[in-house]
């Protein structure tokens, strides 16, 4: 059996590179577009969502009207008062410089939560997810999965993240890229 982590398509804060964690955006029509051209070869016995609207309609796009369950522990790390801006907007603020230096895992946004924090909450909830389970979520949240389950590959976070509407299949101790 499979555990698949499915990233949501494009939304317009990918698009405009903007930090985008806690707001809940829909897909933008790139990405429901680029989402349409895709064809997955997997057939998941259930599905979950981090409730979010880009991760539903990701999920309705890609698999159709079928049922879900919803985890809000799957959603993206918090940016706080750097949600939906960009680094160009950001970066002469003293708050932001201070988050990106030293550690960028550990250090908490104003208003938000660190890396270290989704990462904790993420993994719990992982360990509840059954076998057969396609999740759509989000790139922070599934790079923060991959590098706890695979640390022998060196990866770090980023690394780790798919491309919108792509993401990686989980088997045993293995994994591959999907689709």
């Amino acid at each position: 059996m499979s555990v698949y982590l499915i990233r949501h398509g494009k939304t317009e804060a990918n698009e405009k590179r903007l930090y985008c964690g806690s707001t809940d955006l829909p897909l933008s029509e790139t990405g429901r577009a680029e989402l349409r051209a895709m064809r997955y070869a997997i057939h998941p016995q259930r599905f979950l969502t981090s409730g979010r609207k880009r991760t539903d309609e990701t999920l309705q796009i890609l698999f159709g009207d079928v049922p879900y369950a919803v985890d809000a522990r799957f959603r993206e790390v918090d940016f706080g008062s750097f949600e939906m801006k960009s680094y160009d907007q950001l970066k002469e603020d003293p708050a932001y410089q201070a988050w990106l230096t030293g550690d960028n895992e550990a250090n908490v946004p104003p208003g938000g939560e660190s890396g270290t924090q989704m990462t904790r909450r993420v993994l719990e909830a992982f360990q509840e997810i059954p076998d057969g389970t396609a999740l759509i979520t989000h790139g922070g949240v599934i790079a923060a999965i991959m590098a706890h389950l695979f640390p022998a590959e060196g990866k770090h976070r980023y690394q780790w993240q798919p491309q919108n509407g792509r993401g990686y299949e989980i088997s045993g101790n293995s994994y591959q890229p999907i689709p």
